[in-house]
C-alpha cells in the first residue's frame, strides 16, 4: 500500500499546486485533522483543511514534494514551497515538512507541518530517527 499512496499522496500535491481542491481532498478523511507549523490552532475535518487550502493572503500558493519517505501508516514528506503574496506581491520560497497519517483505507487522516528547521521533529513524528 505504500507505493500506491505515495503515488496517490503526489497526485493530490499537483491537485493543490493548481487549484483543484476538490481533487487534492479526495485521499482525505471526512474527519482528517491538520496541524500546521508553528503552534497554531489545528483545523478539524475536511471542510476545515480545505479553507485553510484556500487563503486569500496569497495569490500563489504551491507546495512541491520532493522527497517521500514512508513508515507504517505514516509518510514523512520533504516539500518546497513558492507563494506570492496577494496584496505585496512578494515571492516566497523555502523548504518544510509534512507527516501524513493513512488509516486502513487509505484516506488520511492527521496531517502534521513542520518548519525547514525541524527536521528531527518531524523524523519523530512519522516514526523515524531524528
Amino acid at each position: 500500500m505504500s507505493e500506491e499512496y505515495v503515488e496517490k499522496l503526489g497526485r493530490a500535491y499537483e491537485a493543490f499546486s493548481r487549484g483543484d481542491f476538490d481533487e487534492a481532498l479526495t485521499f482525505a478523511h471526512p474527519d482528517i485533522e491538520f496541524f500546521p507549523q508553528g503552534n497554531a490552532a489545528p483545523y478539524r475535518g475536511v471542510e476545515q483543511f480545505r479553507a485553510w487550502m484556500e487563503p486569500d493572503a496569497f495569490d500563489r500558493q504551491l507546495i512541491e514534494p520532493v522527497e517521500f519517505t514512508v513508515s507504517g501508516n505514516k509518510v514523512l514528506v520533504k516539500q518546497r514551497v513558492r507563494s506570492r503574496g496577494a496584496a505585496s506581491g512578494i515571492e516566497l520560497e523555502g523548504h518544510s515538512w509534512s507527516v501524513w497519517t493513512v488509516n486502513e483505507d487509505g484516506l488520511a487522516t492527521r496531517v502534521e507541518g513542520f518548519m525547514e528547521s525541524e527536521e528531527a521533529q518531524a523524523r519523530r513524528a512519522a516514526g523515524l530517527s531524528g
